[in-house]
C-alpha cells in the first residue's frame, strides 16, 4: 500500500519536536482499505492537540541547551512509499551562514551520512556524538491496515470505522515520532559549541541541492561490517585495560552494566504499551458486540446493553490514552537514552584507543633511547599521543559529568509526568465504572 503523507507545524518562535495541523493523503492501493483524503481533527481540536504534543514530545529532549543564535526545527514532512523528506529549517544570527533564514529538503540517509562524518572526525573524539536517528519504519501500520482490510467483511461498519480510526491514529504517532527524532538530533548538534561550527553540518543545513548521498553499496556494507568485526575484536582486547583514572574505569563499569539494563527496560516497556492497546483494540470489539445484541433485545435490556457499550467505548479511549502518554513519557525515553549510551560507550572506546596508543608510544620511546636511534622522532610521537590523551580525557570527563546530569534530570521529570498521568486516567477509569453502577442502581 502507497501512503503520501505531508505534516506541516504551524508557525511558532521556537518549534518543538511535535507534530501538528495533520492531514494525510491516502492514495488507494487495495479495494478493502480506505479511499481518498482524511482529515484528522478540526483546527481548535489541532491548535489543543499542537499544545499537548509539544509538552510530551519535548519531555525527551530535555538534555537540549538552546542556542538562539542557531535555531532548526522540522516544520514539514512528506513520506511515500520508501522514503520521507524532512524539511529542515534554520534561524540563525551567525555570519557563517550566507542569510538568516532558509530552508532545505533532506532524507534519512542525509542525517546518517552527517552523524559518520562527525563521528569519523578526529576533533571530536572526545565528545559524546549524538546517535543518528532511526530510520522510518511504517511497516507495522501497512500490515495491521491491510490486516483490517482483509477482515472488513466479518466487521459491522461502526467497528471497521473505528478500528481503521485507531490504525490511521497510530501510523501518525509514528511518523510524527519520526520526525521528533530527526528534528532532535539537528537539535542536539547546534547545542554544542564545537559541532555547530562543523562546516558539513553547516552544508547539510544550508546547501539548497540534493547532497547526492546514495545507500552504500555491497563493497561498502563489507567494509563497514569489517570495521565493526575489527571494532568489536578491538573491545574485547581492551576491555583488559587498565584505565590510568579511577573516574573513567568506574564511569566504563557502570555503563555496560546500565546499558544492558536500559534496554531489558527498553523491551518490557514496549511490550507493557502494546499490550494497554491491545487492550483498547478489545474493547472496540467488546462495545460492538453489545451494540449489536442491544438491537436485538427487548426494550428493557436492550438501554442496558447500550449504556454499557456506551461504557467500554468511553474506556477504550481512557486505555488508548494510556498507551500513548506510556510510549512517549517512559518507552521512548529508555530508547533514547538506550541509543545514547551506546555513543557513550564508543566515547569509552576511543579513549582506550588514545591510551593504548600513549602507552605504545611510551614503548617505543624507550627502544628508540635504547638503540640511540630515531629518537626525536620517536619523542614528537610520544609528546603528540600524550597531548591528544590528555586533551581527549578532559572533554570526555566533562561530557560524561553533563551526561549524567542531564539523562537524571530526563528520567526524573518524565517518571513523574508519567506518574501523575497514570494517576489521571486511573480516576477517570474509576468515576466512568461508577457512574455506570450508579446509574443502574437508580434504574
Amino acid at each position: 500500500m502507497c501512503l503520501a503523507q505531508r505534516v506541516p507545524v504551524a508557525p511558532h518562535s521556537r518549534r518543538s519536536p511535535a507534530v501538528s495541523g495533520l492531514r494525510v493523503v491516502r492514495s488507494e492501493a487495495r479495494q478493502h482499505l480506505l479511499e481518498a483524503r482524511v482529515v484528522m481533527a478540526t483546527v481548535p481540536e489541532l491548535l489543543q492537540q499542537q499544545e499537548e504534543d509539544r509538552s510530551k514530545l519535548r519531555s525527551v529532549s530535555v538534555d537540549l541547551n538552546i542556542d538562539p543564535s542557531l535555531q532548526i526545527d522540522i516544520p514539514d514532512a512528506l513520506s511515500e512509499r520508501d522514503k520521507v523528506k524532512f524539511t529542515a529549517h534554520t534561524k540563525t544570527t551567525l555570519p557563517t551562514f550566507q542569510s538568516p533564514e532558509f530552508s532545505v529538503t533532506r532524507q534519512h540517509e542525509d542525517f546518517v551520512w552527517l552523524q559518520d562524518t562527525l563521528t569519523e572526525t578526529t576533533e571530536y573524539a572526545g565528545l559524546i556524538i549524538p546517535p543518528a536517528p532511526t530510520k522510518p519504519d511504517f511497516n507495522g501500520p501497512h500490515e495491521k491496515m491491510q490486516k483490517l482490510g482483509d477482515g472488513e467483511g466479518s466487521m459491522t461498519k461502526e467497528e471497521f470505522a473505528k478500528m481503521k480510526q485507531e490504525l490511521e491514529a497510530e501510523y501518525l504517532a509514528v511518523f510524527k515520532k519520526t520526525v521528533s527524532s530527526h528534528e532532535v538530533f539537528l537539535q542536539r548538534l547546534s547545542s554544542y559549541p564545537v559541532l555547530s561550527k562543523d562546516r558539513n553540518f553547516h552544508v547539510f543545513l544550508e546547501y539548497d541541492q540534493d547532497l547526492s548521498v546514495r545507500r552504500k553499496n555491497t563493497k561498502e556494507m563489507f567494509g563497514g561490517f569489517f570495521k565493526s568485526v575489527v571494532k568489536s575484536a578491538d573491545e574485547v582486547l581492551f576491555s583488559g585495560v587498565k584505565e590510568v583514572d579511577d573516574f573513567f574505569e568506574q564511569e566504563k563499569t557502570f555503563f555496560i552494566n546500565y546499558y544492558n539494563r536500559i534496554k531489558d527496560s527498553c523491551g518490557k516497556a514496549d511490550k507493557m504499551t502494546r499490550s494497554h492497546k491491545n487492550v483498547a483494540d478489545d474493547y472496540i470489539h467488546t462495545a460492538a458486540c453489545l451494540h449489536s445484541l442491544a438491537l436485538e433485545e427487548p426494550t428493557v435490556i436492550k438501554k442496558y446493553l447500550l449504556k454499557v457499550a456506551e461504557l467500554f467505548e468511553k474506556l477504550r479511549k481512557v486505555e488508548g490514552r494510556v498507551s500513548s502518554d506510556e510510549d512517549l513519557k517512559l518507552t521512548e525515553l529508555l530508547h533514547y537514552y538506550m541509543l545514547n549510551i551506546e555513543a557513550a560507550k564508543d566515547l569509552f572506546y576511543r579513549h582506550t584507543k588514545a591510551l593504548i596508543d600513549y602507552e605504545n608510544s611510551n614503548k617505543a620511546l624507550d627502544k628508540a633511547r635504547l638503540k640511540s636511534r630515531d629518537v626525536k622522532l620517536a619523542e614528537a610521537h610520544q609528546q603528540e599521543c600524550c597531548q591528544k590523551f590528555e586533551q581527549l580525557s578532559e572533554s570526555a570527563k566533562e561530557e560524561l559529568v553533563n551526561f549524567k546530569r542531564k539523562r537524571m534530570a530526563a528520567f526524573r521529570k518524565n517518571l513523574i509526568e508519567m506518574s501523575e498521568l497514570e494517576i489521571k486516567h486511573a480516576r477517570n477509569n474509576v468515576s466512568l465504572l461508577q457512574s455506570c453502577i450508579d446509574l443502574f442502581k437508580k434504574n
